[in-house]
């Protein structure tokens, strides 16, 4: 695994977007896997773009999603038709595609296990679909069928049609590609919101409805919280105020960003895009440009360290659809941080409807996936990443 190519491009049609990366691709006898993003305005044409490049790459493997935004080395694309591709040499036998239905993983076992068995896998590219209600849960499973094993990647996002690339076009479930435990990998993922205020127990809800936090009405707490400010006028959190759920045991103060879908002033009641119970810890965080590009620099110097000098090979950056442009800029300025600091790599990503970090289902969140050399005996632990919960040791 020591070359990967990548391209992108944007044009008017599809044919001539994808003419375009075939040109900057070059020769691309030595791939074996291909990745494939495409913006959301050509999500009808998805079918048609995989097979243009299965044929004119001899490619049969490939894996990707549709994204409102999508980037590649220093560049994103929103709000127009644009492709990007990366190709990567891959040892045949090191990685497996797999898709799964809507709900469960049943298939999941009966198509893959053998090859699980024998490469074990620790690691996967994934793409989900947001329409799936089950979806945090078939992520958690997904990594606990591979013994604890860490997946990055993030939900499709489309005006329309979220489709997944996974050989061929699919929806509905999950998706993506396992790694043997050879191909080796570091990643760590930036948030997005700082927190407002203390970290709070939830004492009373149903269902995603918060109705007592300390003891108090959920609405008074979040109020003091964000300042008198907002709390007098709260039509003007939308888009700047966001719950978030602590995750127990992490002890780099891990939290997960769900959006706050409803306020009942009457009943002083909260209602967050996800399911709550009793005893959850929850603060209130809001986001701030600064403060996002403040941690996203320091994560991309941590990875630089960690490097150790290595050059990665290639790289993914999954983002949020709440980031990119309507956080940092008009001008790429998102993937552009990435290359000042690590360098000039291939690269190519998308900008996502939640973003897939270990076993857990983010928000307003940036991970980077750095692939460096293959180990062809290796019989350890390749993922390297600061672990949530200190199950994956650097």
């Amino acid at each position: 695994m020591d070359k990967f190519q990548c391209a992108h491009a944007s044009a008017t049609d599809w044919q001539e977007a994808a003419q375009m990366c075939l040109q900057q691709l070059g020769k691309t006898d030595e791939a074996t896997l291909g990745f494939l993003y495409v913006t959301d305005t050509l999500s009808e044409q998805v079918p048609d773009i995989l097979n243009y490049f299965k044929q004119h790459t001899k490619l049969l493997y490939w894996v990707g999603a549709v994204g409102i935004g999508i980037c590649s080395v220093n560049t994103e694309y929103f709000d127009m038709p644009a492709i990007a591709v990366m190709l990567g040499d891959f040892p045949e036998d090191s990685f497996s595609i797999f898709s799964t239905d809507n709900k469960k993983l049943n298939n999941f076992s009966r198509i893959h296990q053998s090859w699980c068995n024998i490469q074990k896998p620790i690691f996967a590219l994934v793409h989900g679909d947001p329409h799936n209600k089950q979806m945090t849960k078939l992520i958690f499973e997904m990594s606990e069928r591979l013994d604890d094993g860490f997946l990055v990647g993030g939900l499709s996002s489309a005006r329309q049609q979220p489709v997944q690339i996974a050989n061929a076009v699919c929806d509905g479930g999950l998706s993506g590609v396992l790694f043997s435990k050879r191909i080796n990998v570091i990643t760590q993922l930036t948030q997005g919101c700082a927190p407002l205020g203390p970290r709070h127990e939830i004492t009373e809800s149903t269902n995603n409805i918060i109705v007592r936090i300390d003891d108090r009405p959920a609405l008074d707490v979040f109020k003091e919280d964000i300042g008198t400010e907002l709390a007098a006028d709260l039509d003007k959190i939308a888009g700047n105020i966001f719950a978030a759920l602590p995750i127990l045991g992490s002890d780099i103060g891990d939290y997960l960003v769900r959006n706050i879908i409803g306020i009942d002033p009457k009943h002083k009641l909260l209602a967050i895009g996800d399911k709550l119970t009793a005893g959850m810890p929850i603060m209130f965080t809001h986001r701030q440009p600064d403060l996002a590009k403040k941690d996203f620099i320091k994560m991309l110097k941590t990875l630089k360290r960690r490097l150790k000098g290595q050059k990665p090979k290639g790289g993914f950056y999954h983002s949020c659809v709440g980031r990119g442009k309507s956080l940092f800029g008009n001008n790429s300025e998102e993937v552009k941080m990435i290359q000042d600091i690590l360098g000039d790599f291939p690269m190519i990503g998308f900008f996502a409807n939640g973003e897939i970090y270990y076993q857990r289902l983010y928000g307003y969140s940036g991970i980077v996936t750095l692939f460096l050399d293959y180990h062809p005996t290796n019989t350890t632990n390749t993922i390297s990443s600061p672990p949530p919960n200190n199950i994956l040791k650097s």
